[in-house]
């Protein structure tokens, strides 16, 4: 087991993964920029190096800097949480090849997982139901894009083979509107990600966002553990999470859980991952695997007793799954609600100082955030400063105790989005369960027009 880890992240999973650490007897190294200087997982670790400035561009992903971090504090891993350099293969690559450990899968792995067009040719072979669609990167030929989406079928959505996050995106109704979409969806593509290949699908008109948590190890084992609806979410970015997913037969959880698994197995997938669905008419379609731990992983952690983040360490070690499948059990139900630092309802970003904190308590209930009384959001980053977990023996029972910790919680001098998950932990196709992922995006619209 390692030593010590370096943490190239921030916030509420900079502290998450320290309290991994701190379990396992691990030290662990916080990198920072000069605005969170005085944050709590920097104050809390044993080691602390600043990287830079402000700005992600000169600090999160400024890779020269955390390798020198790691180098200078004699570490021998580095963990990159979510986001940022999490799925950034350059730098998994420059990690190893600097001789440290990077905690997630291999680097050849996240480039072929990156690519949406690769990753879903790669899932077929493995035998996973993928969304039907063109399986290469649309051509040059204008003729021939318009032929090809013609044999799927409108509606389609055009992708971006590189994108993520919910940008590089665009749903085209009409032959009309088709070369067009086309067009804006490859400049999207080169601007943000570098990589202008796009590609088209199916657009499924309702369908419900879910995915599939796996562990896999280097010696070719690999489990499942279970299902997580994801599908509260505006602008593709997610909001709500649950597991498990309300209203899927287990048997077919399971079919489809063990066809994840057995995907890892063929691909030889090493750490923790989340192959991620559209699930409409009773039937799973792949959209994309992300290779890093999930923002909403405590929803898995608590209905199955397991600290993914402790595995992904314990991979990382070349130690092998201390599990199998039979051996997991999954218990109860349990939901997410991120809290974000924005107007509940324009959710537009409310940077500033927190003049009021308090967190709720008791059965069932956890707390993910680095924040505190006194604490300053900088505006430099993404608007999550936590996230409210309830666990209960039934899905009724986790709604309300959600709702008591929900009617507990305080966050004043900025606006949050609390008042928002008040209301949807109210409404009454959320409680009935199997809302789509459209759902929220109407619900926004029309509270916005009685305003």
């Amino acid at each position: 087991m390692f030593e010590k880890i370096l943490i190239a992240n921030r916030g509420e999973i900079a502290l998450r993964i320290q309290r991994a650490c701190r379990e396992l007897n691990i030290r662990t190294v916080a990198v920072h920029s000069e605005a969170d200087a005085d944050a709590k997982y920097v104050k809390l670790a044993d080691e602390s190096v600043c990287i830079g400035p402000a700005p992600s561009s000169l600090s999160y992903l400024n890779i020269p800097a955390i390798i020198s971090a790691a180098e200078v504090t004699d570490a021998q891993a580095i963990h990159p949480g979510y986001g940022f350099l999490s799925e950034n293969a350059d730098f998994a690559e420059r990690v190893e090849k600097s001789g440290f450990v990077f905690i997630g899968p291999r680097p050849e792995t996240i480039r072929m997982m990156g690519d949406k067009v690769s990753a879903k040719n790669a899932m077929k072979r493995a035998g996973v139901p993928c969304v039907p669609g063109y399986d290469d990167a649309l051509p040059e030929s204008p003729a021939e894009i318009v032929k090809i989406v013609r044999g799927i079928g409108y509606p389609v959505i055009i992708k971006a083979a590189g994108g993520g996050g919910g940008r590089g995106m665009r749903v085209v109704h009409t032959e009309a509107a088709l070369l067009n979409a086309v067009t804006m969806t490859k400049a999207e593509a080169q601007n943000a990600f570098g990589n202008p290949v796009v590609y088209a699908e199916k657009f499924l008109e309702n369908p419900r966002h879910i995915e599939i948590q796996v562990l896999a190890d280097e010696h070719g084992n690999a489990v499942h553990l279970g299902d997580r609806d994801c599908s509260m979410q505006r602008r593709h970015q997610k909001i709500i999470e649950e597991a498990p997913a309300f209203g899927i037969p287990p048997r077919l959880r399971n079919k489809i859980g063990e066809r994840c698994a057995e995907a890892c197995r063929k691909i030889g997938y090493r750490g923790a991952g989340t192959f991620e669905f559209l699930y409409e008419n009773d039937e799973f379609y792949f959209i994309e695997m992300n290779t890093r731990v999930q923002v909403e992983h405590p929803v898995t952690e608590m209905i199955t007793g397991i600290d993914i983040v402790q595995e992904q360490i314990r991979i990382a070690a070349s130690e092998k799954l201390r599990f199998r499948q039979r051996d997991i059990q999954f218990r109860g139900h349990a939901i997410e609600c991120r809290i974000n630092a924005e107007h509940p309802f324009k959710l537009t970003p409310s940077p500033g100082r927190i003049t009021a904190y308090h967190t709720p308590g008791g059965p069932g209930i956890r707390v993910d955030s680095h924040v505190y009384h006194n604490y300053f959001v900088p505006s430099h980053y993404d608007s999550m400063i936590g996230k409210l977990i309830a666990y209960g023996d039934t899905r009724e029972q986790a709604f309300a105790r959600m709702r008591s910790a929900l009617s507990e919680m305080v966050v004043e001098g900025i606006d949050t989005n609390i008042p928002l998950h008040r209301q949807l932990l109210l409404d009454a196709a959320f409680i009935g369960g199997g809302t789509s992922i459209h759902y929220l995006e109407h619900k926004l619209a029309s509270l916005a027009s009685s305003e």
